[in-house]
């Protein structure tokens, strides 16, 4: 699915930017200069042209890649990111506000968490935005977080910005995450039970089996074989949930070796929509390769094409049950 958020967040945020200078009270003489200020001014305004974001820690480094109109994960095989979660970030920094200068010490910039990340022991993380042509657009070294949970007090973190030597308490939330786990996309597939119609289970090495509801709204059946003994309605359950909140533990990109094939399954839902999930296993993983065909394949195969994700190795119940597993008492 193509995504224009980004390319609009910096019309609107300049717009919200700009309605908060004009509502906010100007700082009294007292005030050290440039307190109540934006951190970064014109951000927002510069944000489309952002090409890449680097989080740089002693131990870690973040990459993310923008591709068109989408953000990837150069270091996952260029999986695309939760670009709600980049909104976030870039939208806290573009309304990020100085409150109070504190100061150049070397010692105090490491208590804040501000010194150079790679020194050894160092928790800060530095954060590099930049555009097309590797010019920053943003370059921050940010480091300790105060959250107050009561009084509707907004957060506060420290920051020093590239090019000065001392250190600023700032307010704004900085959604801060360097695990690149945590930007992927990880949601497959949420197709409720009640959509499944009918399941056809192809097993290697084992004989088909069917699963199907007589009419929508009916109870998920063993039809095939159609002498087989009283099936287990929780064995039959979970396949009828196994495209139900199906989110992935890692995805590789599918031409690579994931093992030895298992088998495959046809799911057909209501609305004419069926699913293929093809599925293998390496020593210990499932991975499973997923397939549209119908009205609302075209934008699911856009997701899926091209990864095989790897999920828990119980839902191998739920994509390749065998008949023995189906049938055996609860």
């Amino acid at each position: 699915m193509r995504r224009r958020g980004l390319l609009l967040l910096g019309g609107s945020a300049a717009a919200s930017i700009g309605a908060a200078l004009y509502l906010a009270p100007r700082p009294d003489n007292t005030a050290a200069p440039g307190a109540g200020m934006l951190a970064f001014p014109g951000l927002a305004a510069r944000l489309p042209q952002a090409a890449l974001l680097e989080i740089r820690r002693h131990d870690a480094t973040l990459l993310v890649r923008r591709d068109g109109e989408r953000w990837l994960l150069p270091d996952r095989n260029n999986y695309p990111i939760r670009e709600a979660k980049l909104r976030e970030l870039l939208t806290g920094l573009s309304e990020l506000r100085l409150m109070e200068p504190r100061g150049s010490d070397p010692a105090n910039l490491a208590r804040l968490g501000v010194d150079d990340p790679q020194t050894p022991g160092s928790t800060a993380s530095h954060l590099r935005l930049l555009d097309a042509q590797g010019a920053p657009i943003i370059s921050v070294t940010l480091g300790r977080r105060r959250v107050r949970t009561q009084g509707n007090i907004p957060e506060t973190i420290y920051i020093r910005r590239a090019g000065d030597a001392e250190a600023w308490a700032a307010e704004g939330r900085i959604p801060l995450d360097g695990d690149a786990a945590a930007w992927m996309e990880r949601d497959v597939a949420n197709f409720p039970a009640e959509r499944l119609l009918r399941a056809a289970i192809n097993r290697l090495g084992a004989e088909p089996l069917t699963l199907a509801r007589a009419a929508p709204g009916a109870p998920l059946l063993l039809t095939t074989p159609p002498d087989a003994a009283t099936p287990n309605p929780g064995a039959l359950d979970e396949v009828a949930r196994g495209l139900e909140y199906l989110t992935f533990i890692d995805a590789l990109p599918e031409a690579q070796n994931h093992g030895t094939p298992l088998g495959e399954a046809r799911f057909e839902l209501t609305g004419g929509l069926t699913i293929q999930i093809r599925c293998s296993r390496l020593d210990q993983f499932l991975f499973i390769r997923l397939t549209a065909e119908g009205p609302e394949a075209q934008s699911l195969n856009a997701r899926w094409q091209g990864w095989a994700y790897q999920v828990g190795i119980w839902k191998e119940k739920a994509f390749l049950p065998t008949l023995e597993e189906l049938t055996q008492s609860p």
